[in-house]
């Protein structure tokens, strides 16, 4: 799943450094926006503004958990 997350969201956003460990400061709101309409999209989740902390996005790893526990809460 991590290598699926970081090929698609590479695609998007070919500017982000996806491993770095402060990914969230990588981004700006329009980066933000597109990793969550991407993920929500491609796993069929829902993802909102309030999924949008420094917490999920702090890496790929965080994002990759994020993704995972809301699947599984589906």
């Amino acid at each position: 799943m991590k290598e699926k997350i970081r090929k698609m969201l590479e695609e998007a956003l070919p500017l982000v450094d996806f491993d770095s460990d402060f990914l969230f400061s990588e981004l700006d709101s329009l980066g933000v926006t597109t990793i969550l309409m991407l993920l929500s999209d491609e796993f069929g989740i829902r993802l909102e503004a309030e999924d949008a902390t420094p917490r999920n996005l702090r890496s790929l790893d965080s994002i990759v958990n994020m993704v995972e526990t809301k699947l599984g809460g589906k």
